[in-house]
């Protein structure tokens, strides 16, 4: 079922989730210190492409407390507002529910995303 549930995704928005990932990863890696942030970026476009079947885990630290500051005030409040326009707009059909609750772990994992992990459900 995540199988069917991805490839919708990819169709309705996921495309576009992922572009806006990459984007500001590009952007991140113009500079030397910004690269890991960058490759952050990548790894996360590949969970917005298909994000059925994975969960994120949180872990605590110090360095992602202050990268995560400096995430958000760069890069994390734009992507976190698209996918909760995303949400919104998806939430309008029973049908998109579900669609809607992957947009909205997108936009929580936007505005925190180190000390991230992502997990494949089994």
């Amino acid at each position: 079922m995540s199988c069917l549930g991805n490839l919708i995704w990819m169709i309705f928005g996921g495309l576009i989730g992922a572009f806006s990932w990459c984007l500001a990863g590009i952007l991140w890696c113009i500079t030397i210190i910004g690269i890991p942030i960058g490759l952050q970026c990548f790894k996360f476009a590949s969970l917005s492409l298909a994000p059925f079947g994975k969960v994120v885990v949180y872990h605590d630290s110090g360095t992602s407390l202050l990268l995560n500051i400096l995430w958000l005030i760069f890069s994390g409040i734009p992507l976190a507002i698209g996918h909760l326009i995303s949400a919104v707009l998806l939430m309008i059909t029973i049908i998109g529910i579900p669609f809607a609750t992957q947009s909205l772990k997108l936009a929580r994992l936007s505005l925190t995303p180190f000390g991230a992990e992502i997990r494949t459900i089994r």
